[in-house]
């Protein structure tokens, strides 16, 4: 396994875990948080606790996110440097080839065969 691709699950786990903490928050009108058993989270230690407790986490995934994205783009292999397609090397670039019509090899044209 490349370390890509470790960044890349890492990332792919923060998004999930991202989604669910943004998903959780209590909006103003209510939220996931409440069918999660709001009740028992305010005699746990009060909404505002949990409020913070979820900024905090949402900040902190995000943060790490952008960090992981930063440091996995240092990781990707970029080749020996070559080019790998035709349309980006300059020296490749022909000229296109225009086809010409075949020759005739009798005397005799096409008017000459329909009048008879």
């Amino acid at each position: 396994m490349s370390t890509f691709t470790i960044f890349l699950a890492l990332i792919v786990v923060v998004a999930f875990l991202l989604i669910v903490v943004i998903m959780v928050q209590n909006p103003k009108g209510g939220g996931l948080s409440s069918s999660f058993g709001g009740g028992g989270t305010q005699q746990l230690g009060g909404v505002q606790k949990t409020t913070d407790f979820l900024d905090k986490s949402t900040w902190t995934l995000a943060t790490i996110m952008v960090v992981l994205i930063l440091v996995s783009n240092v990781t990707i292999n970029r080749g020996t440097g070559t080019v790998d397609s035709k349309a980006l090397d300059t020296e490749a670039i022909t000229q296109p080839v225009i086809p010409t019509a075949p020759a005739q090899t009798d005397n005799t044209t096409a008017t000459d065969s329909v009048g008879k």
